[in-house]
């Protein structure tokens, strides 16, 4: 071994060192034996223990020099230092080790600790199923239900929400579980408050299936089990409610076909397009018709998703228009609206150029452009039997069109906060606007400074429909339909499912009172679809 300059042997610098321990020759006087150990830590120092008389014993990893010296093994020194660090972590507590006895105390607490924590859970638990219970009970309705179909199942899950953070506060203080008793209660009270007595019954009765494009609005026929919807794959199709077969489709459009609505009492049809004309073609549709042999008119429906071979053999096809409202005086830009007026002998039409248009249908010649709006225009509807017109903007503002004097009268309604998207009258002479702004007014026409009722949605709102009996239906850019009576009160919500309702934004509703179809409400959505729903409403005087 290698020799320093004074003659001491040198340490390697490996971790080598501290189990090869140094032996330190001293004096041995009297009797007297001398000990010296090698530090443990660093590079390489000695330690020299000396010792008088007696039996002297050394401590460390070396021996004892002389006389009776007894020295400590490594495995003690060991056993001390771990010892020392029992209490240095969890995770040291919990491994198992050969330590002996002493370990069971820890053990014994952490299984004290780890079976309450067990016990809160299923404290926890057993109160979170009784509260689903509770919820269940003061809904009273099943899953398929159209009244509060979504309410109890949402607000179930923000209570299982409320009961994890209040676990997890729990453990601290006990504070909490009075702060969750409170959320709870103010939760059910609202979910109570948002049931009805009166239910609704909803299904769907019919698909009518085969546009290629999103489809913009629906219309119905009054005396006649037919349907009319506008695409923006330029064309527009009659359907037969009862059967769900494409009777008749109009193909005289260069654009996107963005509303269809029935004359009153003849058999045409007035449609507005993106290729800035409105027309009026003949809906005169042929009942014979045959299905296809072996096949039910549901598969025939699908079929025609399928190409358009087989479409055009199946479907009428018409592309001439009656007349066409254009040129001089005509719009500029994308008629969005189309409307007769009462009599049917005048139509008003709505663009994107700001302004709507009174046209003459004999004469085909535009009567009163009627501007003010700041913004271009979406919708336009008539008065079933007065001589007015609401026109709606993207300005948040929608106007009142009195044509019943030689010179029209004009009002301005203001309420909304964002685009107006459609307006419809009542048969009480009342006006419903719908509005991006997630909201739907009631106003009356004498009376334009305030609304008489606001109802407020979770969605934008497109185009919608008031039934004969006072039944608002409301399309969602959210893909649902909700039902509300003019007094603002929530009646239903058309149910949605994977196999039920629209997969995409609902552009319109529309309403139809022959009581004879199994269908009395229909709904068209950008999922190319159109469907007829089965709504059982209850009384008037309710």
């Amino acid at each position: 071994m290698a020799l320093d300059l004074l003659g001491r042997q040198k340490m390697p610098l490996d971790g080598s060192s501290s189990k090869q321990p140094t032996v330190a020759s001293s004096s041995v006087s009297g009797g007297a034996t001398g000990v010296a150990t090698a530090g443990a830590s660093g590079p390489a120092g000695a330690v020299g223990v000396g010792g008088v008389g007696g039996n002297a014993t050394g401590s460390g990893a070396a021996g004892a020099v002389g006389g009776n010296a007894v020295g400590t093994t490594v495995m003690g020194k060991q056993l001390s230092a771990k010892r020392s660090l029992k209490l240095g972590s969890l995770a040291e507590d919990i491994m198992p080790t050969s330590l002996g006895g002493g370990d069971e105390p820890f053990r014994a607490r952490l299984h004290h600790l780890f079976s309450q924590i067990e016990k809160e859970f299923e404290l926890l638990h057993a109160e979170n199923m009784s509260l689903r219970e509770k919820l269940e009970a003061v809904a009273g309705t099943p899953r398929d239900s159209t009244v509060g179909e979504r309410l109890p199942l949402q607000d179930a899950f923000e209570v299982d929400g409320s009961v994890n953070k209040s676990f997890k506060s729990k453990l601290g203080s006990a504070g909490s579980k009075v702060k969750a008793g409170h959320k709870l209660r103010a939760q059910t009270s609202r979910i109570v408050s948002s049931f009805k007595a009166q239910s609704v019954v909803s299904s769907l009765v019919r698909e009518f299936c085969g546009h290629k494009d999103g489809v913009w609005q629906v219309s119905t026929k009054a005396g006649q089990p037919i349907i009319g919807t506008a695409s923006a794959d330029h064309s527009a199709c009659i359907w037969g409610i009862d059967t769900g077969r494409c009777l008749l489709q109009y193909q005289g459009h260069s654009g996107s076909v963005n509303s269809i609505k029935f004359h009153p009492t003849r058999d045409i049809v007035l449609t507005g397009s993106g290729d800035a004309t409105a027309q009026i073609w003949q809906a005169a549709v042929n009942w014979e018709v045959p299905a296809r042999k072996g096949h039910s008119s549901e598969e025939e429906l699908e079929e025609e998703e399928e190409g358009p071979y087989e479409e055009k053999e199946r479907i009428d096809v018409l592309r001439t228009p009656l007349c066409e409202f254009s040129g001089p005086g005509g719009h500029t830009a994308v008629v969005v609206a189309a409307d007769w007026l009462p009599g049917g002998d005048q139509v008003i039409t709505a663009s994107w150029d700001r302004t709507a248009i009174l046209w003459d249908v004999e004469t085909r010649e535009p009567l009163h452009p009627l501007c003010g709006h700041d913004h271009e225009l979406t919708h336009a509807s008539a008065h079933p039997s007065q001589r007015l017109v609401v026109t709606a903007s993207r300005d948040s503002t929608f106007r009142l069109w009195d044509f019943r004097d030689p010179i029209p009268a004009v009002s301005v309604f203001q309420g909304h906060t964002e685009n107006v998207t459609s307006t419809v009258f009542t048969r009480d002479d009342k006006v419903v606007s719908g509005s991006d702004d997630r909201s739907v007014k009631v106003w009356e026409l004498r009376n334009m400074r305030s609304a008489l009722t606001t109802i407020r949605t979770d969605s934008a709102v497109n185009r919608l429909a008031v039934s004969a009996s006072g039944v608002i239906a409301i399309p969602h850019d959210n893909r649902h339909i909700r039902l509300f009576d003019l007094n603002g009160q929530r009646i239903a919500r058309l149910p949605r499912t994977s196999r039920q309702g629209h997969r995409r934004m609902v552009s319109a509703v529309a309403w139809t009172e022959d009581i004879s179809s199994n269908c009395n409400l229909f709904s068209s959505g950008f999922d190319r679809r159109v469907l007829g729903w089965g709504v059982c409403l209850p009384p008037k005087d309710n």
